[in-house]
């Protein structure tokens, strides 16, 4: 009797259980906040399908430049109160997710300089044994973006594009997430 191929174990099919309910923190500002900005998008796989059960993390310094966490000691600068620069969204039924947060001020770059303002992502979903990271970049920032070491090391200009999000026209920042394919999101490997 012939045997086929042992499937690999991936996460899922039942991953969003226990990770979104309850966990999610998806308004890191309230929505009529100063300077709150909206950041929405969908995870899509390789075929274009959208994710529904896709988890969405972000992480980020506050308007200031400045990371809410001890590793972060430059006291010259603004923490903002109940400001922690997390969110996590899990992603609707057509892969959709939405940050209520506000644009990150340049934060340093340890070799000296500073980075554009930019938002880290994490992306978890079946099929995925390790998360994905990659970072949103913000659309009004062409000089910062040109000279950001980390943008920079992406040489394919189309591919540094996956990472600058878009301005729609009711002012909400589109940034789409693509796992795999012909429009893949450029990942980092951290």
């Amino acid at each position: 009797m012939a045997h086929g191929i042992t499937p690999s174990q991936t996460v899922g099919p039942y991953f969003a259980i226990g990770l979104i309910d309850g966990v999610a923190r998806t308004e890191l500002v309230p929505a009529d906040s100063p300077g709150a900005i909206v950041i929405e998008g969908s995870v899509f796989d390789g075929a274009g399908d959208p994710v529904p059960d896709s988890i969405v993390e972000i992480w980020q310094a506050n308007a200031a430049g400045r990371y809410a966490h001890p590793d972060d000691p430059r006291d010259d600068l603004p923490l903002d109160e109940g400001f922690t620069g997390f969110g996590r969204s899990g992603c609707e039924p057509d892969g959709r997710f939405r940050f209520v947060t506000v644009k990150p001020g340049p934060v340093p770059w340890p070799e000296g300089g500073f980075q554009a303002p930019h938002v880290v992502v994490g992306v978890f979903a079946r099929g995925l044994l390790k998360r994905l990271q990659t970072r949103i970049y913000f659309p009004d920032e062409e000089e910062a973006n040109a000279a950001d070491p980390v943008l920079g090391l992406i040489a394919d200009a189309d591919e540094r594009a996956t990472l600058v999000a878009r301005e729609e026209e009711d002012g909400v920042l589109r940034f789409d997430i693509h796992l795999q394919g012909d429009r893949q999101t450029a990942f980092f490997d951290v």
